[in-house]
């Protein structure tokens, strides 16, 4: 709140000793208390729709006689004996194509700004109107570097880690309940490992060396979303999200799944733009214009460190939710207008 009236020094002194509260520890109780809230809907919202929701999710799941069981009995049956080539298929192929898909979509779109609808969800509108053809081949390089040369290897490894436990590919597919509860574990296990390690990737005695090539591109694009140092690609992109199916010894059918959604999602937080009925990419988007803000995937860590303190004060913040109009959210909600010199 602003002051408006003249106060004696008590009255300011009382304010200042407030506002050095709600920067301390009173600040990041107050997230603590706020993210209890939301969590606390969602379990009665769950407790209240659930069985409903998930008996409706269920049929679909089990349709056609159990369909999903039996097409993965069938592809078990067909690869029997070759598991790792079976692991690799799902954890490493399918994942590419998903991956590659919407990328090569968005990058029509980047390189020669067609469909020209799409140029008005642009979120830096001044931003790669194209992108830079030199600066978008030298992206390129890294980018494949890191698919195959990288996270390729790190696959294999998953493989032989989770065979020493179990059989990631066993002849059963997990619960569809159980299928759940794994994705919201691996969510929050990446929220924590994403944040802290991309943090430290922005201490100046590792930004420098690694971290710079990522933020080369203040307005990113799609496929940026892996163009980083090989070390960066490793700890930060990688680990993070190959951590949660090693650790729970997931179904090479729940991590498949997991990996095409980490790609679509990092996709999307990076593409550049806010498009209709997709989650909003303004999060990440403003960490590229920024550098030092909203450093996490979920935004809870973020949250509760006031590493988007910045960003809640800005039109970015205020766009950042699901656009459900065909109406670009920089015209519903433009930038305020700027102060005469």
């Amino acid at each position: 709140m602003v002051q408006t009236v003249a106060s004696d020094s008590s009255g300011a002194a009382m304010m200042s000793s407030s506002s050095n509260r709600q920067d301390g520890p009173a600040g990041l109780w107050d997230s603590v208390k706020k993210a209890a809230v939301v969590i606390g809907s969602g379990i009665l919202f769950l407790a209240a729709f659930g069985n409903s929701l998930t008996w409706h999710l269920q049929r679909f799941w089990g349709a056609s006689g159990d369909f999903w069981q039996n097409m993965w009995t069938r592809l078990y049956v067909a690869y029997e004996g070759h598991d790792a080539a079976l692991f690799f298929f799902g954890t490493m192929f399918i994942p590419t194509v998903a991956f590659w898909v919407p990328n090569a979509l968005l990058l029509l779109a980047d390189t020669t700004g067609k469909p020209s609808f799409i140029t008005r969800y642009r979120i830096q509108m001044d931003k790669n109107n194209p992108v830079d053809p030199a600066k978008l081949r030298h992206a390129l390089k890294t980018i494949l570097f890191n698919l195959f040369l990288i996270s390729g290897p790190m696959v294999v490894a998953v493989y032989i880690l989770m065979s020493w436990r179990g059989n990631p590919c066993g002849p059963e597919l997990p619960t569809f309940h159980w299928a759940l509860t794994e994705m919201a574990i691996f969510s929050l296990i990446e929220e924590i490992m994403f944040y802290y390690s991309h943090r430290l990737f922005h201490h100046p005695g590792f930004y420098k060396h690694y971290h710079k090539q990522h933020h080369e591109w203040t307005a990113p694009i799609g496929i940026v979303c892996i163009y980083a140092h090989p070390l960066e690609h490793m700890i930060s992109n990688m680990l993070p999200v190959v951590l949660g199916p090693l650790i729970l010894g997931s179904h090479v059918a729940t991590t498949t799944l997991w990996y095409c959604l980490v790609l679509w999602s990092t996709t999307i937080s990076h593409c550049g733009y806010h498009l209709p009925f997709l989650p909003s990419p303004e999060f990440h988007d403003f960490h590229h214009l920024k550098f030092n803000q909203n450093f996490g995937v979920l935004g809870v860590l973020d949250r509760l460190h006031g590493t988007d303190s910045k960003f809640r004060q800005t039109k970015q913040y205020e766009r950042h939710t699901l656009l459900a109009s065909l109406t670009p959210l920089n015209e519903s909600i433009p930038d305020s207008p700027k102060k005469a010199q």
